[in-house]
């Protein structure tokens, strides 16, 4: 049996001819920058998100750029991170013109350690980017209170967390602003590139909506300087029809994971996610940690298996970075998390049958 990381296959079929109509009508209409379709959208995902305003752009990273410089992030500015994160993170503060600084995780999340984030500020800190990573919100209520402590901004990065809640609140609910991207892996994908930001004050509504639009308010009215970062009108239309069945499909998600566990709890080597309490975990990845990490990952492979690694290197260590000045032992937890982290097949259409071979293939690739 052969087993994909991800299949787009099954959720297409279900949207299929919403899609291809919505698609038509723009079509028809020409109105392919900033139409109605993405009005539509941005509402209606603000409110999912329990917040009063959307602003789609082009990508997850620019969602993190745009809401940085509205916030007021400059150059001179420090921007607190967890270093276990994809690099777009640290790549919107450059672009911010700030300065990254990297802080450890916490071992059975590996979202960031908020005692690590309050040693990580200084006078400089202007914001920190608390990631859900894989799914599970990170820990908002001790983060957000370090934040005022500080008078620190926050910026949810919730581009693995569509959908997931938080002691009953829904991520992009938890901060000054949250970041989504739609990037097509995620819970919530596009058919291309796509973000958003959701944010419920609205001077940063309408800062935002400037910086994505080159500046401007009118035509050619420009306040600031802004980019060309316009989510698309028929991204907007996959989007929209995606969203309709967005708690379906994290819940099939869930239950995979329950399938997982199942097979998997009481294999020795295997540490297997955990999820806290006062939240819910919507799995976009399923990241499970075993010894000898590499030479499973080829086993897996060889076997048929999807097995992917999600992030392999810390971003303290990534050469991009290494005029930052850190060095390996700076941050042990997630060094130690990334030699072990092996992401397992996940996506909502994922069969019982498909769970339980990848299962068996870890174990056998175990001995």
């Amino acid at each position: 049996m052969n087993v994909p990381f991800v299949s787009f296959k099954e959720q297409y079929q279900e949207i299929a001819d919403e899609v291809r109509n919505g698609i038509e009508n723009v079509l028809e209409r020409g109105n392919f920058i900033l139409g109605d379709e993405v009005k539509t959208l941005e509402k209606d995902f603000a409110a999912y998100c329990d917040a009063q305003y959307g602003v789609g752009v082009n990508c997850g990273t620019d969602a993190l750029h745009f809401a940085l410089t509205a916030l007021g992030v400059k150059a001179g500015d420090e921007v607190v991170l967890p270093t276990h994160t994809f690099i777009a993170t640290a790549l919107c503060i450059f672009y911010a013109g700030a300065k990254p600084v990297f802080a450890d995780v916490d071992e059975a999340t590996y979202t960031l350690d908020p005692a690590a984030f309050e040693k990580a500020v200084t006078p400089n800190t202007k914001a920190v980017i608390p990631v859900h990573i894989y799914g599970q919100p990170a820990d908002m209520d001790e983060i957000n209170a370090v934040a005022q402590k500080h008078g620190v901004k926050v910026i949810e990065d919730a581009a693995q967390a569509h959908g997931a809640f938080y002691k009953d609140r829904r991520v992009g609910s938890l901060a000054d602003a949250a970041c989504f991207s739609f990037y097509p892996t995620k819970n919530l994908g596009a058919f291309g590139d796509a973000g958003m930001t959701v944010i419920s004050d609205k001077g940063l509504n309408d800062m935002l909506i400037m910086l994505r639009d080159y500046g401007r308010q009118g035509r050619y009215e420009h306040k600031i300087k802004g980019r060309n970062s316009r989510l698309d009108t028929i991204q907007a239309v996959g989007l929209s029809a995606k969203l309709k069945r967005l708690d379906k499909w994290n819940a099939l998600r869930q239950q995979a994971a329950g399938w997982y566990r199942e097979e998997l709890q009481n294999v020795k080597g295997v540490i297997l996610p955990q999820v806290k309490d006062d939240r819910t975990h919507v799995y976009h990845l399923f990241v499970a940690r075993v010894k000898n990490r590499d030479a499973v990952l080829e086993k897996m492979k060889d076997k048929g298996v999807g097995v992917l690694i999600h992030y392999p290197i810390p971003i303290h260590l990534q050469e991009a970075y290494r005029d930052a000045g850190y060095t390996k032992g700076d941050f042990p937890v997630a060094e130690k998390v990334t030699d072990e982290i092996l992401s397992l097949p996940m996506f909502p259409h994922i069969t019982r049958e498909q769970v339980k071979y990848v299962a068996e293939c870890l174990k056998e690739s175990l001995q």
